[in-house]
Order: structure tokens, then sequence, then C-alpha cells
């Protein structure tokens, strides 16, 4: 499974961007995709997950109310819809997804050791 994070870019604070994290092997429906980034001088932390289609998404307390996950429909690509961008938002982001298709719908996957494949990062830069 290979995975590709994209649509980073520079951008004032509260502004908006839309993240994709595309697969180019199997298709992601039955499979949760998990947003995490890594700010400057902390460890990679969790932002939202989707744990399948039809299945229940988490966020991040710091991210609830401005980022939006969602599925593109032909389950090749999760989106991460970020708007009202903080400074405090800058890293770099990574989608992740899991070995094992999600079971529980209501499940949350927010532990990245959850996770298996990984994308390489895209960087989001906001500038106050």
């Amino acid at each position: 499974v290979q995975l590709q994070a994209s649509g980073g870019g520079s951008v004032q604070a509260g502004g908006s961007l839309r993240l994709s994290c595309t697969t180019s092997g199997r298709t992601l429906n039955s499979y949760p995709v998990g947003w995490f980034r890594d700010v400057p001088g902390k460890e990679r932390e969790f932002v939202a997950v989707n744990n399948r289609r039809g299945g229940s998404t988490c966020y991040a307390e710091s991210v609830k109310g401005r980022f939006t996950i969602s599925r593109d429909s032909a389950e090749k690509i999760v989106y991460l819809q970020i708007n009202n961008l903080k400074p405090e938002d800058t890293a770099v982001y990574y989608c992740a997804t899991r070995a094992s298709r999600t079971v529980l719908t209501s499940a949350c996957y927010d532990n990245l050791e959850q996770y298996t494949y990984w994308g390489q990062g895209t960087l989001v830069t906001v500038s106050s």
C-alpha cells in the first residue's frame, strides 16, 4: 500500500487548505485513514481519522470545528479540509492507514502505533 499526501502550502492565518491522501494500491473503503502531524519541537500527534466509509470520525480537540475529513467516491483519496488555519497548525502532515479492515465502526484509531502504512508528508506553513 502506497500513500501520498499532498496539498500543503503557505497560507496566512485564517486561510484554508485541502490536503489529499491518495493511494496507488488497494481502495480505502473498509480501512481507517488517519492524519497526523509533526509540529516543530513536538512528537508526531494525531489530527483526525475516519475509520471506514460510513464509520466514525474522530478529531483532536485542537482541530475540532476547523478540520474535516472525508473520502472520495472512488475510495482512492481521503481529504482533510483545514479551515481557519492558525500558526500553531504549522507542521508536516502525514496520512496513514492500517493493514486490517475496520470491524468496529465506532472505533477511533488515534494512536500512531495502530497504523502500518504511511505516506510522505506535506508541509503546511501558517503565518500570522
